[in-house]
């Protein structure tokens, strides 16, 4: 049976495609640490650490969240991964906020059923969080995008896409400091005691 994502694929370019397989061949090979994403401008490579602040922050939030939000929605951190394959672009964001009726799906999350997107900030790759996230998940239709960064103790919530020159970007961005609350898509919840990478800050 031909999935809506399989139709999504055969319409994706060829390059796009052949980045996928590449990405699929490298997610079924263990040796390989850490997570591969597919931008525009190619596949990066996020070589974050398997313990540590990264993970502990991740879990935070997504317990943090569940408490405040109903139960028909989660605080996914698992795979699999938003993929839009008309634009060519494949994220696996750490936190995705999504309606447990819309993980019903075979293959890739929609990223347009999402309610947001976090992103716990890695060492090895910051920018691929603050620059390349910025532009691909308005771009997406992903609503909101959360950014929680252990290197610095802060974070950002941008909202509200909107057309411009550049493509979808996001209209509104509020800035955050561990320790305030935060609010993200409908819930609000407290930022205190998330850890830093040591040595930072």
């Amino acid at each position: 049976m031909t999935t809506a994502q399989d139709n999504a694929c055969q319409g994706a370019s060829h390059i796009y495609r052949s980045m996928r397989d590449v990405v699929q061949s490298l997610d079924d090979n263990d040796t390989v640490p850490g997570k591969f994403e597919i931008t525009k401008k190619g596949i990066v490579h996020d070589m974050m650490a398997p313990i540590g602040p990264h993970e502990l922050t991740t879990l935070h939030l997504r317990k943090r969240l569940e408490k405040a939000m109903p139960e028909e929605i989660v605080a996914h951190t698992g795979e699999p991964d938003v993929e839009d394959a008309y634009e060519g672009v494949m994220r696996r964001p750490d936190v995705m906020v999504i309606a447990l009726v819309d993980m019903h799906v075979q293959g890739s999350f929609d990223p347009r059923t999402l309610h947001a997107a976090i992103e716990v900030v890695s060492r090895s790759n910051p920018d691929n969080d603050w620059v390349g996230k910025v532009g691909d998940y308005p771009m997406m239709g992903v609503p909101v995008y959360a950014i929680f960064d252990p290197r610095t103790g802060t974070g950002a919530v941008l909202s509200d896409i909107h057309a411009t020159p550049d493509g979808p970007r996001y209209a509104v961005r509020k800035d955050f400091v561990y320790g305030e609350d935060v609010t993200i898509a409908e819930w609000t919840i407290s930022t205190t005691g998330l850890p830093r990478y040591q040595g930072d800050g």
